[in-house]
This record gives structure tokens, C-alpha cells and sequence, in this order.
């Protein structure tokens, strides 16, 4: 386990089946966009396409935060300490992350 696994269930666990539907379909979008690629697909069309998957990954990734913020960052908050600490660095960092991206 790393520093930033939790040893209790992830947030996240009750919505597991909607992410992992959601995750198989954006992988399914990713062997469509080689296929258009490797079919030499019209560049815009793929590009239609590759913002439609960032779109989709970017909703898996705010409902991740959603999940985390809400479920470990309160659990944590509310028990105080170190893991605390951790717990709003993790997510400030994730956030980071996700701006960035």
C-alpha cells in the first residue's frame, strides 16, 4: 500500500459498477480513435472525437475528487492529526493536477 492509500473502503466504492461502465467505454473510444487514425480519418473528425474522450476522462476524474473530498478528506478532517494534513495536501494536489491537465 502507498503513502497516500487509505487502509478502510475508498469513497468511491458504492458508484465502483458506474466507474468502471464509464472507464470501459472511454477505452472502447480509444480503439476507435486508433482505428480512425489508422483508416487516415479526416484530422478534425479525430480531433472531435479525442475532445470527447478528454471530456469523458475529465468527468471520471472530477467524480473521483467528488468522492474523495466528501468521503476520506471529511473522514480525516474529522479525526484530526497528521492524516488530516494529508488528506487536504492529496487533494489539493489532485486538483492541481487536474487544472493543469
Amino acid at each position: 500500500m502507498s503513502t497516500t492509500e487509505s487502509a478502510g473502503p475508498h469513497g468511491y466504492i458504492h458508484r465502483k459498477d458506474d466507474y468502471l461502465k464509464r472507464l470501459r467505454r472511454i477505452e472502447g473510444q480509444a480503439r476507435g480513435l486508433q482505428r480512425m487514425v489508422e483508416d487516415e480519418k479526416y484530422c478534425i473528425d479525430i480531433l472531435t472525437q479525442v475532445s470527447a474522450m478528454t471530456k469523458a476522462l475529465q468527468s471520471v476524474a472530477l467524480g473521483l475528487l467528488e468522492e474523495h473530498m466528501s468521503h476520506c478528506v471529511v473522514g480525516a478532517a474529522a479525526a484530526g492529526g497528521p492524516e488530516a494534513e494529508q488528506k487536504l495536501r492529496e487533494a489539493s494536489e489532485a486538483i492541481a493536477r487536474l487544472v493543469r491537465s
